[in-house]
C-alpha cells in the first residue's frame, strides 16, 4: 500500500504541474486580449474557450463599447463562437478562462452553456458572481454544478483592471 502511495504522489504533482502551466498559457493568451481590448477603449477583459483536446474554440474580449452591445461581454461573445464553432450550445468539454471573474449575466451564460471549468485572474469585488458577491454556480437554483479555479495571473490581471478604472474616473472628472 505504502509502495502504491509513493507513486502516485508524483505522479499528482506531475499532472498538477502540467495543469497549472497549460492554465496559465491559456491565461496569459486572454490577458494580451485583454490588452488589445483597453486599446479599443473597452474595460479590458479577454476570454478563451478551449476544447477538451486543448484546441482554440474561440478568443475574443469585450466588445460593448465597440458593438454598442450591452451583452457584448467577453464571455458572453467567446461562448457565442464557440457554440457556432462546435455546433452545439453544450461546451460540457470546454474551458473558459477570463481575466475577471464573471458578472451575473456572465455567470448565467456559463451555466447555461454547461462550461466544463471555468478559470478566472481576478475576482471582481463589486459584482464577481462565482465566489466574491455570490456564488451563483453553487446556488440551489443553478442547474449545473461548475468546476472553478481562480488566481492565474491574478497580480496582472488586477493590476490592469485597477489602472484602467483609476484613469477612467481621472477623465470623467
Amino acid at each position: 500500500m505504502l509502495s502504491l502511495f509513493v507513486f502516485l504522489v508524483p505522479l499528482l504533482q506531475l499532472i498538477t504541474q502540467t495543469s497549472y502551466h497549460t492554465h496559465r498559457y491559456w491565461m496569459a493568451k486572454a490577458f494580451i486580449l485583454s490588452q488589445e481590448a483597453e486599446k479599443m477603449g473597452e474595460v479590458p477583459v479577454g476570454a478563451v474557450i478551449v476544447d477538451s483536446q486543448g484546441n482554440l474554440v474561440a478568443q475574443t474580449a469585450n466588445r460593448k463599447e465597440t458593438d454598442q452591445d450591452p451583452t457584448a461581454h467577453a464571455e458572453i461573445v467567446a461562448i457565442r463562437i464557440a457554440a457556432q464553432t462546435l455546433h452545439s450550445w453544450n461546451l460540457k468539454d470546454c474551458t473558459l478562462y477570463v481575466t475577471l471573474e464573471p458578472c451575473p449575466m456572465c455567470t448565467g451564460a456559463i451555466i447555461q452553456s454547461r462550461l466544463g471549468l471555468l478559470v478566472y485572474g481576478c475576482d471582481d469585488p463589486k459584482s464577481g458572481t462565482i465566489r466574491t458577491v455570490l456564488n451563483l454556480p453553487d446556488s440551489y437554483c443553478s442547474n449545473h454544478r461548475l468546476a472553478v479555479i481562480s488566481g492565474i495571473y491574478e497580480d496582472e490581471c488586477r493590476q490592469q483592471l485597477q489602472k484602467w478604472f483609476t484613469k477612467r474616473r481621472q477623465q470623467v472628472q
